[in-house]
C-alpha cells in the first residue's frame, strides 16, 4: 500500500474509536414512569342470605263451573225469577223459569189410569187363571189322568201378557212425571246469570237455551308460566290434591285504586303450549263475589285482568346484587384487598331489570363495584368515599 493511504487511515481509525467510547459513555435517556389514576367508586359488600321467590304472571278470571242451561220439554214460559235477568244471584235450587204444564198434568192423569187399568188386567187375569188351573184339576180326576196341563190352559201367556203391560204403563208415567217434573227450570248452583237467552211469554222447544249462567263459589284464573320459573315453583301434584298449592297474591287496579285478593295453584294443565312455550296453571279464589261473606274489599269479577304474584321456593346461600352490577359473560367487577379491580365470573341463578341472585363465585364480606367504568382494567385502583353497604336497595323483582 502507497504511504501516503496509511496516515489518513490510522486517523479514521482513531477517530471512529473515540467516537464508539463517547457512545457507550453516556448515560440511557430517562424515562418518566406514568401512574395510573385512582378511580373513586361506589361498592356494595356481598351478604350470603336466603331469598324467597315470588314468580310474577298475568291472566284473567274465568268460571270454574260455567252452564247453558236448556229447557228439557216445549211449552210456554209462563214465570220467571227475579233472579233471573243478566248479572242476577241464585242459590242452588232456586226456580228459574216455570214453563206451562196443564198438558203435562194432563198427560201425568192418563199414564197414572193406564197403570190402573193394567192393574186391573192383571187381578182379572190372576183370577181366570185360577179359575183354569181348578177347572183341569177337576178334569184331570174325572179322567184319571196324569197328564199335565199347557201354559195355555192355565192362560199364563196372557197372565205375562198384562204383566208386560202394567210395567209398560208404569214406565210411561214415570216418564210423564219427569216432563212435567221439568217444566221447572232450577239453578243447579250458586251461581249467577251471565246472560238471560228466553222471557216470560216465550215459547220454548225441548233443547232450547234459557240462559247461560256460572257458579259463584270459586273462580279460576289460568297463569302462563315459562320453563325457566318451573324450578322455582312447588307443583307436586299430589300437594296441589290435597289443596297444599303455592299461594297466589292477584291485584288489580279498578276505578283507580288497586284491589287484592288471595288464593292459591290448584292444578296445572299438564302439557306446555306448542306455540308459546308456556305451562298454563290454574289458581282458584273462593267466593270471589262475596256471598258467603269472604269480605274481599272488592269482588273479583269474571273477566277481570290481574297480576299474580306466586309465592315460590325459599334459596338458601346466595347473594342478591343490583342488575346494574353484571357485566358481559356473567362477569362483575371485585374491590380486592388493596383497593385495587378484580373481574371474577359469577352463577346467576335468578335475574330481573332490577337485581340479579348469585349462587357461586362471590364470597360473604366481598367488596363488589357497583359505579359503570369505561373499559376498566384488572388492577386499576380504586376508592371509595363512604363505608360499604351491604343494602341492594330494592327487591329481586320475581322473587
Amino acid at each position: 500500500m502507497p504511504q501516503k493511504f496509511i496516515l489518513p487511515l490510522a486517523i479514521l481509525g482513531v477517530s471512529l474509536a473515540i467516537a464508539i467510547l463517547l457512545y457507550l459513555q453516556e448515560e440511557p435517556p430517562r424515562t418518566n414512569e406514568i401512574e395510573q389514576p385512582t378511580m373513586l367508586v361506589d361498592v356494595v359488600r356481598a351478604q350470603v342470605d336466603s331469598a324467597q321467590i315470588t314468580v310474577r304472571a298475568q291472566g284473567s278470571v274465568i268460571p270454574r263451573t260455567q252452564t247453558t242451561m236448556i229447557s228439557e220439554v216445549a211449552g210456554l214460559i209462563m214465570e220467571v225469577s227475579p233472579a233471573f235477568v243478566a248479572g242476577g244471584f241464585f242459590s242452588k235450587g232456586d226456580v228459574l223459569v216455570r214453563i206451562d204444564d196443564r198438558n203435562y198434568r194432563a198427560e201425568v192423569k192418563r199414564a197414572e189410569a193406564a197403570v190402573a187399568a193394567a192393574q186391573t188386567t192383571i187381578n182379572r187375569e190372576t183370577g181366570l187363571a185360577e179359575f183354569a188351573r181348578e177347572d183341569w184339576e177337576r178334569a184331570r180326576k174325572l179322567l184319571n189322568s196324569s197328564k199335565g196341563a199347557s201354559d195355555l190352559a192355565l192362560r199364563k201367556p196372557q197372565l205375562a201378557e198384562a204383566y208386560a203391560q202394567l210395567e209398560f204403563a208404569r214406565a210411561d208415567l214415570e216418564k210423564r212425571l219427569g216432563d212435567l217434573d221439568r217444566t221447572v227450570i232450577r239453578a243447579p248452583y250458586d251461581g249467577l246469570v251471565r246472560e238471560k237467552l228466553a222471557d216470560l211469554g216465550q215459547f220454548v222447544n225441548a233443547g232450547s237455551p234459557v240462559a247461560s249462567t256460572f257458579a259463584v263459589d270459586v273462580a279460576e284464573i289460568r297463569l302462563p308460566l315459562p320453563d325457566k320459573e318451573l324450578p322455582f315453583l312447588d307443583l307436586n301434584d299430589t300437594k296441589l290434591k290435597q289443596g297444599r298449592g303455592p299461594k297466589v297474591t292477584f291485584s288489580a287496579l279498578i276505578g283507580g285504586r288497586t284491589h287484592s285478593w288471595t288464593g292459591s295453584i290448584v292444578r296445572t294443565e299438564g302439557v306446555f303450549d306448542e306455540r308459546s312455550r308456556v305451562l298454563y296453571v290454574v289458581a282458584q279464589v273462593d267466593d270471589p263475589y262475596n256471598q258467603q261473606a269472604s269480605n274481599w274489599p272488592h269482588p273479583l269479577r269474571i273477566g277481570t285482568f290481574v297480576e299474580a304474584r306466586i309465592e315460590g321456593e325459599r334459596l338458601e346461600n346466595v347473594i342478591r346484587l343490583p342488575r346494574s352490577v353484571l357485566r358481559g359473560d356473567n362477569r362483575v367487577w371485585t374491590v380486592t384487598v388493596v383497593d385495587t379491580l378484580q373481574p371474577v365470573t359469577v352463577d346467576v341463578i335468578r335475574s330481573d331489570e332490577r337485581s340479579i341472585l348469585v349462587s357461586s363465585g362471590l364470597t360473604d364480606g366481598q367488596l363488589i363495584c357497583t359505579t359503570l367504568l369505561d373499559n376498566p382494567l384488572p388492577g386499576t385502583p380504586v376508592r371509595f368515599g363512604q363505608s360499604p353497604s351491604t343494602r341492594v336497595g330494592m327487591n329481586l323483582g320475581n322473587n
